[in-house]
């Protein structure tokens, strides 16, 4: 179906309709004469509603104070546990002929609180649990019982054995929270947080791991101002662990030694090249033949008008008007990435486009367009994106982290680094 004012074989969301996304995309033209189907918040008839949040929709409550809560009632009632299995357990043996027992609401009272609650706590719930069965039974007149007295032995037993297993516990959360710390140092050594304000741009990032608890892995990001302008680089390191953390350092500390240093942002480029090809020169194993890093290098000049593109098989960088146009900036002419020079050698070949005021580019690696949700959809990043406005690199970059976590039902299977930069 070909809608008024569209272009034969181009639909409302055809992308590569719009310039292959480097030639400005006029949709002027394509709204001109529609009448009552002008776009309204970047929809247009037939065109399926959006989730809330998008498009022209009002801004959701965020999804992260409903987690809060959740989260606060479930720890409420858990540290509540203890108690209530002790309460459970004497109303049981209360309520029950003599020949039933309780003892799994005991013992399972200070086992419960071994692991969430304090070492105190722990043996006061012990010491709860064994004053609670030892009243039962004189209520009862069997204390003297063989089956009373092996109760009572257990719930001591189990008690003494939950503030061992409390003791271990905190050992392991001691150990647990220094490895954090050392995790939270090494990632801002590596991966430092950029200032919010670089040249007169403002800036935001984010690193979202997609294993819970890991702080850094492969993704990287930097941005430098420069007397060439302000220079940045947004990539994705093949691999996992130490080594992948290792050609990040090396990659951020050679972008920063060469944007200060080279003339042109390809000059640039082959400096990371031969940076990963001297650490590939000291890797053993299959790294030393596959490694390489996918990356896109971008320069702003000073009055913030141009921005400079060099991509090395990386996905390529979004522009979003102020007014919630959405243009993608593929490479015309894309290298191969970093690292693989010995596969071939032709030059970079920067590409130019312009930065309007009030724009914002997001640079982003695949964690985030190839996020997949239940059924294996990915999450399409052009289509959410298209027609909203976000205040600032923040909120968006908050915005699309929120977004992709709920897309993929928090089960992420790549880490995700997201990089914005909007002209004031």
């Amino acid at each position: 179906m070909v809608w008024p004012g569209d272009v034969e074989g181009e639909g409302p969301y055809d992308l590569a309709s719009r310039g292959n996304g480097l030639a400005p995309y006029d949709h002027g033209s394509r709204d001109a004469g529609l009448g009552p189907y002008a776009r309204a918040g970047g929809r247009l008839p037939g065109d399926p509603v959006p989730d809330p949040g998008l498009g022209d929709s009002p801004a959701p409550v965020p999804p992260e104070e409903g987690e809060r809560r959740r989260i606060s009632c479930a720890r409420a009632f858990v540290l509540m546990l203890p108690a209530l299995l002790l309460v459970a357990g004497a109303c049981y043996d209360c309520l029950t002929p003599s020949e039933f027992t309780a003892a799994p609401f005991f013992t399972a009272a200070p086992l419960v609180a071994a692991p969430l609650l304090s070492r105190r706590a722990t043996a006061l719930t012990g010491v709860a649990a064994v004053a609670v069965v030892l009243a039962l039974h004189v209520r009862l007149g069997v204390v003297l019982h063989v089956h009373a007295v092996t109760e009572l032995v257990t719930v001591a037993t189990v008690a003494v054995l939950a503030v061992l297993i409390n003791l271990l516990v905190r050992r392991s959360d001691e150990r647990l929270a220094s490895a954090r710390e050392i995790a939270e140092a090494a990632q801002r050594a590596v991966l430092p947080e950029p200032a919010g304000r670089i040249g007169g741009l403002d800036i935001a990032a984010r690193y979202e791991a997609a294993q819970a608890d890991a702080f850094i892995g492969g993704d990287l990001y930097a941005v430098q101002d420069s007397p060439h302008g302000v220079r940045l680089v947004v990539g994705d390191v093949r691999g996992k662990g130490m080594g992948a953390v290792a050609a990040v350092a090396v990659v951020i500390g050679a972008f920063r030694e060469a944007a200060e240093q080279e003339r042109t942002l390809e000059a640039v480029a082959q400096r990371l090249e031969r940076a990963l090809a001297r650490e590939a020169s000291r890797r053993e194993g299959i790294d030393a033949f596959e490694g390489f890093t996918t990356a896109v290098l971008a320069e702003i000049l000073h009055d913030g008008t141009v921005v400079r593109i060099v991509n090395r098989g990386h996905p390529p960088p979004l522009l979003l008007y102020a007014d919630g146009t959405l243009r993608t900036l593929p490479a015309r002419d894309p290298g191969l990435p970093l690292g693989m020079g010995d596969l071939g050698i032709w030059p970079d070949r920067a590409e130019e486009t312009g930065f309007p005021a009030g724009a914002m580019m997001l640079f982003h690696t695949d964690g985030l367009s190839e996020a997949r949700d239940a059924r294996g959809r990915f999450y399409d990043l052009e289509r959410r994106l298209d027609g909203r406005t976000f205040g600032d690199p923040g909120t968006l970059l908050g915005t699309l982290a929120a977004e992709v976590r709920r897309h993929s039902g928090g089960g992420m299977t790549d880490d995700m680094a997201l990089l914005a930069v909007r002209r004031p």
